[in-house]
């Protein structure tokens, strides 16, 4: 039901028509053939972690799309938010109000994650490249390329194939997964030096199947690598010596990426939800439940059938400073959402 927390102001007034809002809850509205159906606002989850959905952010003129989204979405300190994409424009860069303001580095085309860093008075993203250069790429926020870990520069144990995740602690160290090949995670220097291999393939707690994606977790005193073990449904958390510490979350559904704003975490997880988690690893909140399990990790579920408020394939998303999530999902098209948190 709407609450008297939720302001209805400029967009969101229309979803006063529909009662009651949920994810599951979607207005009628005219189709079209190659597009999403016109739906209005819906909110999803709970408590102090309930958001509104809004299909109209992030549309652009003339039927531009994302393109296949297989990436990520990071947050600058000016609320930019940009979203990767394997598709020819790479990098596009939205405002909080959802306006394209540009595309940019063709070059770091396919990001399959990213995480934004503030070094001095300037801020980079960091990527792992997936597709068409197997590499970590750090890209100032006009997406110029000032450094790159690649196969050319560093020899690492099992090669760059299948590079999935990339994190920066503190001290300028850089971590990267090879969650699609070796299933090894590597630590460099600031510099691109390798100092350290662990994990890989395995049953032991300190072993993975599919190290997706990565996150430095600074809730717990001394920082803490956090990585989405995806099949083996759980986030762990590893020192930055390269040393299990323990499992922070499990039985969750393929989780993908991570995002963390004040003591919660949320967690993309890539059967069809998002989920935010305290700090001791318990779900609180429940964001965009999909009841259609056949678009459960799905890529191919076109716009006309994509409900909003409701995800697919959730395989990136990233906190802003005030609490509202940007998420994207896996999706041949090209799909990326805001999630407005209800104050």
């Amino acid at each position: 039901m709407i609450t008297t927390k939720l302001k209805l102001t400029s967009i969101f007034a229309i979803s006063a028509l529909i009662q009651p809002l949920s994810a599951h809850d979607v207005a009628k509205g005219e189709k079209h053939e190659h597009q999403a159906v016109i739906q209005a606002p819906v909110q999803t989850g709970n408590g102090a972690y309930t958001y509104i959905a809004d299909a109209q952010w992030g549309s652009m003129k003339d039927g531009k799309t994302l393109g296949p989204t297989h990436g990520s979405v990071v947050v600058d300190s000016k609320g930019l938010i940009y979203v990767s994409s394997d598709g020819p424009d790479s990098l596009f860069v939205f405002d909080a109000a959802g306006k394209l303001i540009k595309t940019m580095a063709p070059e770091a085309r396919g990001m399959h994650h990213m995480t934004i860093v503030k070094e001095g008075d300037k801020e980079f993203i960091y990527g792992a490249q997936l597709q068409h250069n197997k590499r970590i790429v750090k890209l100032d926020l006009d997406g110029k390329v000032v450094m790159e870990i690649t196969p050319k520069t560093v020899k690492i144990q099992g090669g760059y194939n299948g590079i999935t995740g990339v994190a920066v602690a503190p001290d300028g160290s850089i971590f990267a997964s090879m969650g699609y090949g070796s299933n090894l995670i590597h630590k460099f220097d600031k510099t691109g030096k390798h100092l350290l291999t662990f994990g890989g393939r395995g049953a032991a707690t300190d072993k993975f199947k599919t190290p997706h994606t990565l996150g430095i977790d600074t809730r717990f005193g001394e920082p803490r690598l956090l990585v989405c073990d995806r099949e083996k449904r759980r986030l762990v958390h590893f020192d930055l010596n390269g040393k299990f510490i323990s499992v922070h979350a499990s039985h969750l559904r393929r989780p993908c990426a991570i995002s963390i704003h004040g003591d919660v975490c949320a967690v993309a997880e890539l059967e069809s939800r998002v989920t935010i988690l305290d700090k001791n690893g318990t779900p609180i909140s429940f964001l965009g439940d999909n009841p259609n399990r056949k678009h459960w990790a799905n890529f191919g579920v076109a716009p006309k059938d994509q409900k909003v408020g409701v995800f697919s394939a959730p395989h990136g998303l990233s906190f802003d400073k005030d609490g509202n999530l940007y998420v994207q999902d896996w999706n041949k098209t090209g799909r990326a959402t805001q999630l407005k948190l209800v104050k």
